[in-house]
C-alpha cells in the first residue's frame, strides 16, 4: 500500500542546516539551508532561502536562492525571480523568471549538435 520507488529517494536540507562536502542524490533534492561543496540529484530544487557556495549538477536544476558556483544540467536550469547566480551555467535549455540575477557565462550547446555552414546572400558556391 505505501511501497516506493527504490529508484527515486527524496531529501531535504533544512532552512536551518548547514552542509559542507559533496552530496549525490537519486530523486529530487531539496535545499532550504546552507551548502559548501557539490551538489548532484536528478533535479535540485533551492528555495529563497537557500545559499549554495560550489557546483550543481542534475538533470534539471531549479533557482529560488544565491548560488556562487557553475550550474550544468542535462536537461534544464530555470533562475527564478528571487533566484541569483555568480557562476557558469552549461545546459541545453536556460529559463530566467524578471527580477533574477545572473552574473557569468552561458553554455547551451546539446550534445551532438552539428554546426552547418550557410553561405551568406551573394556568396553562394
Amino acid at each position: 500500500m505505501f511501497a516506493r520507488d527504490p529508484e527515486k529517494m527524496e531529501s531535504f536540507l533544512g532552512a536551518d542546516s548547514i552542509f559542507k562536502g559533496e552530496l549525490k542524490v537519486k530523486g529530487t533534492l531539496r535545499v532550504d539551508g546552507s551548502v559548501e561543496g557539490r551538489l548532484n540529484a536528478d533535479c535540485v530544487i533551492l528555495s529563497e532561502k537557500a545559499w549554495v557556495k560550489g557546483e550543481i549538477q542534475g538533470k534539471k536544476l531549479i533557482i529560488g536562492g544565491s548560488v556562487e558556483g557553475n550550474l550544468r544540467a542535462q536537461e534544464l536550469v530555470e533562475i527564478k525571480s528571487r533566484g541569483k547566480v555568480l557562476g557558469d551555467i552549461s545546459t541545453p535549455q536556460f529559463v530566467v523568471t524578471e527580477g533574477a540575477r545572473f552574473n557569468g557565462r552561458i553554455e547551451m550547446e546539446k550534445e551532438g549538435a552539428e554546426v552547418i555552414d550557410l553561405p551568406l546572400k551573394g556568396q553562394e558556391a
